[in-house]
């Protein structure tokens, strides 16, 4: 199914569900499956299929359930997002809860971030949307719930010295941009707190991310804690 743009077709967004309930993944294909800029490409039970599925299909973006048998979404997510002929694969993982005890692990790993199970269809949608688009899937709260686990997890922090050896590769204005993304600031909206255009953001963006090595946004908010470069607060 094409979707038509002007005079010329736009392929759909490729969508792979893993996850181990049948019924669930059945809810999740019809409603992709409804939507006229999105195909399921392929259902997964277990993360082995996931990873088989992802190479074979060459889907946009996975929706990875965390907890799976014999091979979990982490360890799937992880294969996959290492994997540099999967380079334009973007992971979304399904927790049952928006903060999950593996959220953090799964960033890490590569996921472009992460979406309760309980969430609205369109709120599941536009989560597929913004992964194919290139974003990070970082809700305020899921930001705010991120932020938590750093603070939790005490001494992961590099520290200001490690801060400096990583981060040393950026310019000052890069170092501003990355501080506002830790933050879950859209590029508009950072645009607009350091009076620059939301184009000139997105260049500052895509170029912190080559420089660290990171995948996309999410993972830019991890490295931003793990360097000390942003310290959490509590509320």
């Amino acid at each position: 199914m094409t979707v038509p743009s002007g005079d010329r077709p736009v392929r759909p967004i490729r969508v792979l569900l893993a996850d181990d309930q049948a019924l669930l993944r059945s809810a999740f294909r019809v409603l992709v499956d409804s939507e006229p800029d999105m195909e399921v490409v392929g259902e997964a039970a277990d993360g082995a299929q996931a990873l088989e599925l992802a190479r074979g299909q060459a889907p946009d973006v996975v929706l990875m359930d965390i907890r799976m048998p014999g091979t979990d979404g982490l360890a799937a997510t992880r294969a996959i997002c290492s994997d540099p002929a999967l380079a334009e694969v973007r992971v979304v993982m399904l927790t049952t809860f928006e903060v999950d005890e593996y959220v953090v692990q799964s960033l890490r790993a590569g996921a472009s971030g992460f979406l309760g199970k309980g969430a609205e269809p369109e709120e599941l949608l536009a989560a597929i949307r913004i992964a194919a688009a290139g974003e990070a899937l970082l809700s305020p709260a899921a930001t705010k719930g991120l932020i938590a686990k750093f603070l939790a997890q005490g001494g992961d922090y590099e520290g200001p010295a490690g801060a400096a050896v990583r981060l040393d590769v950026l310019t000052g204005r890069e170092r501003e941009v990355l501080v506002q993304v830790a933050g879950g600031l859209s590029n508009d909206e950072i645009g607009e707190r350091l009076t620059v255009s939301p184009l000139t953001v997105k260049t500052h963006v895509n170029r912190a991310m080559a420089k660290l090595g990171a995948r996309d946004r999410a993972q830019l908010v991890v490295i931003a804690y793990e360097t000390g470069l942003v310290r959490p607060r509590g509320d």
